[in-house]
């Protein structure tokens, strides 16, 4: 569903005109400013099917710092692999990155660790990998990836659209004070049910996921 969708889908909820474009008026910019709030809050509540993407990492003969290109600091790292030489890499805390690097002398060869190093000018998650490159590696890094927000009217949502939209008539409802029949708290209950039912179709492809195993 595409953002003006989204904007109009909650418009005709709250009993009010559909419009062109989610710039088109005041009222239709405050409510593309509430669907976005709902699709953060709906994007952080599980890792989606739908956000799940791979970032391939191109390594360099002694460099160890790389950028994440798109992550915009909102990543969840599902695994990273080292896909030229076969390695499941295994992240390691930025004191043993620094003893590696700060106190011994760096070895070189192919990555096996990993760790976060804050992220760059672009705002993009940045990490170090160790041993240093001793050459080309290909590293991927599969990933939840929560995007930035709607912007354009063409612009697709990912996740499901049903708890974003009520989300979002939940967050015009309290602000407005009043639906004309739903409350806000109301409003609230439904977005809550249908992100539960949308979590528990989606947790089914990745069962793995909600089981605990007691060791």
């Amino acid at each position: 569903m595409t953002y003006l969708n989204l904007v109009n889908n909650v418009l005709r909820r709250l009993r009010e005109e559909e419009v062109a474009s989610v710039q088109s008026n005041t009222y239709s910019k405050m409510v593309g400013d509430f669907v976005n709030d709902a699709k953060r809050i709906v994007e952080d509540a599980w890792d989606w099917s739908a956000l799940r993407t791979t970032l391939t990492i191109t390594t360099t003969d002694d460099i160890f710092n790389y950028v994440l290109t798109g992550s915009q600091n909102r990543i969840k790292e599902l695994n990273v692999i080292n896909d030229t030489s076969n390695i499941i890499m295994e992240y390691r805390p930025a004191k043993y990155f620094d003893e590696q690097y700060l106190v011994e002398d760096p070895i070189k060869g192919s990555p096996k660790f990993f760790t976060y190093n804050g992220v760059d000018s672009d705002g993009d998650t940045q990490i170090d990998v160790y041993p240093k490159p001793d050459g080309v590696y290909t590293l991927r890094f599969n990933c939840v990836l929560r995007g930035d927000d709607l912007s354009a009217d063409a612009d697709d949502l990912l996740v499901p659209a049903m708890p974003v939209m009520h989300l979002a008539i939940a967050f015009l409802a309290r602000e407005r004070g009043e639906t004309g029949g739903t409350s806000a708290p109301e409003y609230f209950n439904i977005a809550n049910q249908y992100l539960s039912d949308a979590i528990a179709l989606d947790a089914q492809k990745h069962p793995e996921e909600v089981i605990f195993y007691v060791p």
